[in-house]
């Protein structure tokens, strides 16, 4: 099945090599951007970026951070997309506290303030999780 252009075998590339990239970052504690996350896939995939001028594009970069979660979460209990921040902001896009809201971690409707609170404690936990296991990089 195709989405946003991209067969189910480049999703599966591109969620592979992306949450590879997040581990290294939360690993180091961090953080990196989409233009960041953008340009590594290309590099270690050979996948034409994401284009962050078309809205589509943005919503399927979205949707490979989902998958990513979805990955990764079990595993966890944390949502690793929490790395992914906008390039010129201090905080998670709008899709991740929407995440976040589907898995009950977050309240339905919360403020500002709360998601805040909520985005620093999975940064915090992500970093405290992968500086402290030795096959991090497996997980």
């Amino acid at each position: 099945m195709s989405l946003y252009g991209r067969d189910d075998e480049t999703w599966e590339r591109l969620a592979t090599a992306g949450l590879d990239f997040l581990i290294e970052r939360a690993r180091i504690g961090d953080p990196t951007t989409y233009t960041e996350l953008n340009a590594t896939l290309v590099h270690r995939t050979g996948i034409p970026g994401f284009n962050f001028d078309r809205e589509d594009e943005r919503a399927a970069i979205g949707r490979l951070l989902g998958m990513i979660v979805e990955r990764n979460y079990p595993t966890t209990g944390l949502m690793i997309s929490a790395l992914v921040r906008y390039l010129d902001a201090n905080d998670a896009g709008p899709g991740f506290y929407a995440l976040a809201t589907q898995l009950g971690l977050l309240g339905r409707n919360p403020s500002k303030s709360a998601k805040m609170e909520f985005w620093v404690a999975q940064l915090r936990a992500l970093h405290q999780y992968y500086s402290r296991s030795p096959n991090s990089l497996t997980s």
